[in-house]
């Protein structure tokens, strides 16, 4: 019956969404946590929080040097029933985000039924479930988990007619990461076309007029401004400005060609499925041209079932656009956030392809009734937009790593320069905690060494120390990569300790005579990390 029908339809898919919030939990709690080292560096600023230092790096020292002051919060009202300032962080931080990752992961498998691609929406979930750009931040630490979330959970409440929800939860992605505004943007200029009616001269259909009688564009503009004002204000009046002074730091103290954004970005927007790991790199060449393809016939197709998801894909595009345009040093996690829009409607693009060609296909080449002809389109759709896809994020996974937690792990999950840094941190956090006022230890990556020494930081970057800017941009001759130290910082500001793969520093400190005899080696840890002759520990000469 009918009815019988229904309810096996339900069943059917609460057994797969359990599935798939297993496989999402086990992608990441196998592993383990592999903390990157810039999770540290927030994992510190909870740590003061919680002693009573306020948000600061650097006790009595006031900056802004995290990107994320919701994941601060959140971390820190866990910790404190969890052991305060000795709470397990990246136990906590791994929970959090395995539970994030499996969320996004139902709603991508709601968004892709709610836009006409059934099998795409499941293959979008699975593949986000163990995809290594979403598994390997995860368990890094990182806020990447959440702000994902958040921006799907914003689109997702925002074609529910859920408006005020989604205001809410969109300025919770913005205090998560300020570079939601890319999404955000969009959503509202939509909201406005719909508010005032202009949409539908543009020809963007408008909802039910029932909807349009139960908005209130003022609450929602209240909610979404109340807690992001809030944050504003106070961040202000606390640091002297709401922008995180990394943002600025980075600008100067990184030196980059003019196109590496754009070209990082193109190489990743080619194989979103890293499809390379498998069929080598002339498959990036490839997918320069079939991947946005492929997105370009699930959007028109998502389009037609949902005028109001244009701004969900545009991102991906605004994002490549800003981030080519800014040209910042591209890390890893920068390339997460635009996968799951972008996956999705490539999804969608191959799922409508496959279908249409096989209901083309003549009669004599295909089966002859129609029960049957959409059977080989099931079973067709399903090994293009859930097998393959996941096969191919599945390359990227090493049963053994050979550094670290000998378990299964993505082969991107590398932090072999963080144990590097905690062996040093080990080497140092003895004595520097029996030293009766706290010594200055200056590196360039201060995650690690920040907070398992619990020395005050000298950070060369600038990132958590607006001193360090002051000495940027130096002789570009000085550099051999990023991360090159200005001999006149660590002479002025006279560290107790110095910890630096010796690359940062080959070329700019390590030659400086007056530096040579400011400073003796204490301890040199092998390594060849980024081309360097080992990570070295130098102190202040008596």
């Amino acid at each position: 019956s009918p009815m019988h029908t229904r309810q096996s339809q339900i069943k059917s898919y609460r057994f797969l969404q359990v599935m798939i919030i297993l496989i999402a939990a086990t992608a990441r709690i196998l592993p383990g946590a592999r903390t990157i080292d810039d999770s540290f560096i927030t994992y510190r600023y909870v740590r003061n929080i919680l002693a009573g230092n306020g948000f600061v790096y650097n006790p009595g020292e006031q900056v802004l040097g995290t990107t994320t002051p919701l994941y601060t919060f959140l971390l820190s009202g866990i910790g404190f029933f969890t052991g305060g300032e000795q709470a397990p962080f990246p136990l906590i931080a791994l929970g959090l985000n395995a539970l994030f990752d499996a969320v996004t992961c139902l709603l991508l498998l709601h968004l892709g039924r709610r836009l006409g691609g059934s099998l795409a929406g499941i293959g979008a979930a699975l593949v986000w479930a163990i995809a290594p750009f979403s598994v390997t931040f995860a368990i890094g630490g990182l806020e990447t988990s959440l702000y994902v979330l958040l921006l799907t959970a914003t689109v997702t409440a925002y074609l529910e007619n859920r408006f005020i929800l989604a205001a809410f939860i969109g300025a919770l992605a913005l205090l998560t990461r300020p570079d939601a505004l890319i999404l955000l943007g969009p959503l509202a200029f939509d909201r406005a076309l719909e508010v005032t009616g202009l949409g539908d001269r543009l020809g963007i259909r408008s909802r039910h007029a029932q909807n349009q009688i139960r908005s209130r564009p003022w609450m929602e503009i209240a909610v979404f401004a109340i807690p992001v004002l809030l944050w504003v204000a106070s961040s202000t009046a606390y640091f002297g400005s709401p922008l995180p002074h990394s943002i600025a730091a980075k600008s100067v103290a990184y030196r980059l060609p003019s196109e590496a954004a754009f070209v990082r970005l193109l190489q990743h927007y080619s194989v979103p499925f890293m499809g390379n790991q498998t069929f080598g790199s002339w498959w990036i060449a490839v997918g320069m041209l079939l991947s946005p393809f492929l997105f370009l016939v699930g959007a028109r197709y998502a389009m037609r079932k949902e005028a109001h998801i244009w701004p969900f894909l545009a991102y991906p595009w605004l994002y490549f656009a800003v981030f080519a345009i800014a040209n910042p040093l591209i890390f890893r996690w920068y390339l997460t956030p635009p996968l799951p829009a972008y996956m999705l409607t490539i999804l969608i693009g191959v799922e409508r392809l496959t279908r249409d060609v096989i209901s083309r296909l003549p009669a004599r080449a295909n089966a002859q009734h129609p029960p049957q002809r959409k059977a080989m389109a099931n079973i067709a759709s399903a090994a293009l937009v859930v097998a393959l896809p996941l096969l191919l994020v599945s390359q990227d996974w090493v049963l053994s790593p050979d550094h670290g937690l000998k378990r299964p792990a993505p082969g991107m999950a590398w932090y072999q320069l963080e144990l590097l840094y905690r062996q040093a941190a080990d080497s140092l956090a003895a004595e520097i905690k029996q030293q009766p006022s706290t010594p200055t230890l200056a590196a360039g990556d201060v995650g690690v060494l920040g907070f398992f020494t619990g020395a005050r930081i000298l950070d060369t970057v600038g990132l958590n120390s607006p001193q360090s800017t002051e000495y940027y941009p130096f002789d570009p001759s000085e550099y051999v990569i990023n991360y090159a130290i200005p001999a006149d910082l660590i002479l002025d500001q006279q560290p107790d300790y110095i910890v630096i793969l010796e690359v940062y520093g080959r070329k700019s400190l390590l030659p400086d005579p007056d530096f040579q005899q400011a400073y003796r080696l204490r301890q040199k840890i092998p390594t060849d990390i980024y081309g360097s002759d080992g990570m070295l520990i130098y102190e202040r000469a008596p």
